[in-house]
């Protein structure tokens, strides 16, 4: 039994629209940490966390909740005050993450590469912010992850409905240009930024069934960007993560737009763990098992 993190709590399901997600997470965390041999205790979040918590008695809390209230700051608050320590970012960084359009905004205002955006509103003239963004518009909940309540629109009516739809998620809610792609995803662990995948999804575009269940996607890692263009996201990525304020580990997902430019798109400060997911990949082309990914994240906390 690895007795350096005493009794581990491993938070996972919850109550979030990624709560699926989740679940596959936590299992494959569980293993990992089972085959560690470390003391684990797998607990599926539901709105009584925080009463139960203490009656675990735990030494250190592995988080793998993804969605608003697990990758929100809320969670990582609480533990705070129950002085728990836990695996990845603190309370403002996940905050901040998780809030695309304020980590957009700040993104803007430090001059680090992000894309122009609208919020939309019950009132917004569909037609003009459509012309504005360039006919073509990405639009999503501004704090929802794995690409939920995600679509695209091209003519005011469906900017409406695509409005309305994301709207369901959060109150918040934000249409950015429809971006040519290569999608990108760089995952970072200890500082040490990974192997950059590219993703090359045969769906509109890389939305939740591409994410997690479809075997169409592809997944090139390494990507085969030039050294030096390796070089430069990389940088742009740890940019972004450092500016954010997150730590231990995370996920960082770009874009290139029509002429060239890598755009940041979004942190993720809970990246998904599952068969499917982007940053065992990551660690795998560096030399790393999913175990020791799993360990390395757990060593973090302490």
């Amino acid at each position: 039994m690895s007795q350096q993190y005493g009794r581990v709590g491993l938070l996972y399901g919850g109550t979030s629209s990624e709560r699926e997600v989740s679940l596959m997470s936590g299992q494959a965390i569980h293993r990992a940490l089972l085959n560690m041999g470390v003391d684990v205790v797998a607990i599926d979040a539901d709105d009584n966390l925080l009463q139960s918590l203490p009656g675990h008695q735990l030494d250190l809390v592995f988080i793998a909740l993804h969605g608003p209230g697990g990758e929100d700051g809320t969670l990582q608050g609480a533990l705070e005050y129950l002085k728990l320590p836990y695996t990845g970012s603190g309370v403002l960084a996940s905050a901040l993450a998780m809030d695309k359009l304020r980590c957009k905004q700040m993104w803007q205002g430090i001059g680090l590469p992000t894309t122009d955006f609208a919020l939309l509103e019950a009132d917004s003239d569909w037609s003009a912010e459509l012309q504005r963004l360039g006919g073509q518009v990405m639009v999503k909940p501004a704090a929802e992850g794995s690409s939920i309540g995600m679509s695209c629109a091209a003519t005011p009516e469906q900017l409406q409905a695509a409005w309305a739809d994301a709207s369901q998620y959060n109150t918040a809610v934000i249409a950015e240009p429809l971006l040519p792609g290569p999608e990108y995803t760089v995952a970072i662990l200890d500082g040490q930024v990974l192997p950059s995948i590219r993703i090359e999804s045969n769906a509109e575009f890389y939305d939740y069934q591409a994410k997690y269940f479809s075997d169409q996607t592809q997944y090139l890692c390494p990507s085969e960007l030039s050294e030096s263009r390796e070089q430069e996201l990389q940088t742009l990525c740890l940019q972004a993560f450092d500016s954010v304020g997150c730590r231990g580990w995370g996920r960082v997902d770009v874009m290139v737009d029509h002429q060239g430019q890598f755009q940041l798109l979004e942190v993720n400060t809970v990246p998904g763990m599952t068969s499917h997911s982007l940053v065992p990949m990551a660690a795998k082309a560096a030399g790393l098992s999913f175990d020791q990914l799993v360990e390395k994240i757990l060593a973090g906390a302490l």
